[in-house]
């Protein structure tokens, strides 16, 4: 497993310390911790596995010493919750990604695109997988992982859902044809294909970016000089 791009002792100590009206911030800690994971790599299969797998361990880790005696369910529910929040925002940077392909005159059946779209179809499977996995390794938390991974195969994940609705709509384009009378040439569409997997990072990058709070630009402006006193 790669070393986390993330501060994995924060996580572990934010679910140590974890109460159980934290929730909201500990789904938002895991989420920003997974896209952490995700930023400067390609969003291939592999490294959406391994940014997973090297969260639910710091997961794991805290919510074992939790001191306040929190239900590990609750916490692993928020986890779970934040992974597939981040899991969303790298589905919605591959449809970014593949419609700008498109656009170019790429066609969707080259195969690093159509790579692109397969692996997309299994993005719940890998955090399906990854859960499955916390819980064969996770202990005495082997129960509430694996109450986890039954709530999702039951009812499915936001980004799940999201990658089938963008995989049959990518599928839906190509048995129009809508690509037939693109002029781009197959040398040109085959290097913008190899390049789908960095493009889709980059993609995702600029979508964090932007949800990022700008700061307050310094005023270099003089003071309003004060009014005159009226006279009497």
């Amino acid at each position: 497993m790669v070393q986390p791009a993330f501060d994995a002792d924060a996580l572990i100590s934010m679910f140590e310390s974890a109460s159980g009206r934290g929730g909201a911030k500990l789904r938002e800690a895991v989420e920003q911790a997974t896209l952490a994971g995700l930023q400067g790599r390609k969003l291939t299969l592999k490294n959406i596995r391994n940014a997973l797998e090297t969260v639910t361990a710091a997961v794991s880790q805290g919510a074992q010493l939790n001191v306040a005696g929190v239900d590990a369910s609750h916490l692993l529910d928020k986890a779970v919750q934040g992974m597939d929040d981040a899991l969303l925002k790298a589905v919605q940077a591959n449809r970014t990604a593949l419609q700008q392909f498109v656009d170019r005159g790429a066609d969707l059946r080259e195969k690093h695109l159509k790579k692109a779209l397969d692996d997309l179809d299994q993005f719940e499977a890998t955090l399906l997988g990854t859960v499955k996995k916390a819980a064969a390794q996770a202990g005495p938390l082997m129960q509430p992982w694996q109450q986890m991974l039954e709530k999702m195969q039951a009812g499915g994940t936001l980004s799940g859902t999201s990658a089938a609705t963008t995989v049959e709509q990518f599928a839906s384009q190509m048995q129009a044809g809508l690509r037939g009378s693109r002029t781009a040439g197959m040398r040109a569409a085959q290097a913008l294909a190899e390049g789908y997997a960095a493009m889709a990072s980059g993609v995702l990058v600029g979508m964090l970016a932007a949800l990022q709070p700008s700061a307050p630009a310094a005023s270099t402006a003089k003071p309003a000089a004060k009014p005159a006193a009226r006279k009497r």
